[in-house]
């Protein structure tokens, strides 16, 4: 079987120090990726870039601040980094399609169905598919939540089933300070479990151009390895170095991951729902639920925020506040709070519902 592999190349990658396209390093990393298809690998490319590239060819002299701005540059950009990109491929007989995406487009589980239709029919005419965020209709905040595309290139690793994420970065790893600043900083070579020390490891944006630091870079091998993606985050800038991360050999860190791909639902549930209310259980509805794969019932519940419908999804919140878990809820608001703490057969008598647990087992994800 192909192995699938997503590459994410950010806009310090692509663009000169002025700003504009850096055909050089397109030529480069586009033979590199012709490389991995020759190989037989099935090949996406996440890349950022867009208003980097177009900043300068709208008329402004420094990347711009304000979102319509941003916007503008992004649409003279786009078109730009597609055309290098075409023009780079053509020369392998490579085909490449663009699909340009939003938070919006996880958050409808129709529209993130058709997006992975869309790739699957693209890998399958051996084409490569380039993603990128749709900024001309993206809102800086929702700009700034995917990290200059590292979280979304971890979305998209997780929703395609692929089976490794390489994020290239101008840092060769992880390292437990910056060794820019300390010589003797010493590189974590592989990572099992991303705990609060290794994110507190990872510091801000390295350059002016692009938006993403080391520990946005965390954050998504993090959801990539959630999602059953192992990920690596390090230089690929030598012929052949991609590959060479790919296999196991590159300059950088690995992240490795045990769990198994999740189904669609439960990674819409997980990664790009959005909760309109908030469950609080107590210590044992916590358990049952983390670690005995049960059901939430009405009588592990303490409390509940929000107005909600049954089919909506909810946040699980612990007696200290922590999110657990998000599900599909069986109760309205109003429902739930009559019923919160009580016995099963008391539910029955105060409250009719079609389902008295309060969140499924299979409509639940753990996080």
């Amino acid at each position: 079987m192909m192995e699938r592999i997503v590459v994410k190349i950010g806009s310090s990658s692509l663009n000169t120090e002025e700003g504009g396209l850096n055909r050089e390093r397109i030529a480069y990393f586009s033979r590199e990726l012709a490389s991995l298809h020759r190989q037989g690998c099935e090949v996406l490319l996440v890349t950022s870039g867009a208003v980097a590239a177009g900043f300068r060819r709208i008329g402004y002299t420094a990347r711009p601040k304000a979102v319509h701005e941003k916007q503008a540059a992004a649409a003279v950009g786009q078109a730009l980094l597609m055309q290098a990109y075409q023009e780079e491929l053509a020369r392998y007989e490579l085909v490449a399609a663009q699909i340009l995406l939003t938070r919006a487009d996880f958050s409808n589980r129709r529209r993130m169905n058709n997006a992975l239709m869309t790739v699957d029919e693209l890998l399958k005419q051996r084409i490569i598919p380039i993603i990128n965020e749709n900024d001309t209709v993206a809102t800086d905040e929702l700009v700034l939540k995917f990290g200059d595309n590292d979280n979304l290139s971890a979305l998209v690793a997780a929703m395609t089933r692929a089976a490794k994420l390489v994020i290239i970065t101008d840092m060769d790893g992880l390292y437990t300070e910056d060794p820019r600043i300390n010589p003797q900083a010493v590189k974590i070579e592989r990572v099992d479990r991303i705990s609060d020390d290794i994110l507190k490891l990872a510091g801000g944006a390295g350059s002016a151009i692009g938006t993403g630091g080391m520990r946005s870079k965390i954050e998504a091998a993090r959801i990539a390895m959630r999602g059953g993606v192992s990920a690596f985050i390090g230089k690929v800038q030598q012929d052949g170095e991609l590959t060479l991360a790919v296999n196991g050999q590159g300059r950088g860190t690995y992240f490795d991951t045990k769990l198994h791909s999740l189904s669609m639902k439960k990674q819409w549930l997980g990664f790009h729902s959005v909760p309109t209310g908030v469950i609080t259980v107590d210590e044992g509805a916590e358990q049952a639920l983390l670690t005995a794969g049960r059901s939430l019932l009405p009588a592990g519940v303490t409390s509940c925020e929000g107005d909600f419908h049954p089919g909506d999804v909810v946040e699980v919140r612990s007696s200290g506040g922590n999110p657990i878990g998000r599900g599909v809820v069986n109760y309205a608001s109003w429902q739930l709070q009559a019923a919160a703490g009580l016995c099963s057969d008391e539910v029955s008598r105060r409250v009719e519902v079609t389902r008295l647990e309060v969140i499924h087992r299979d409509e639940w994800v753990t996080l």
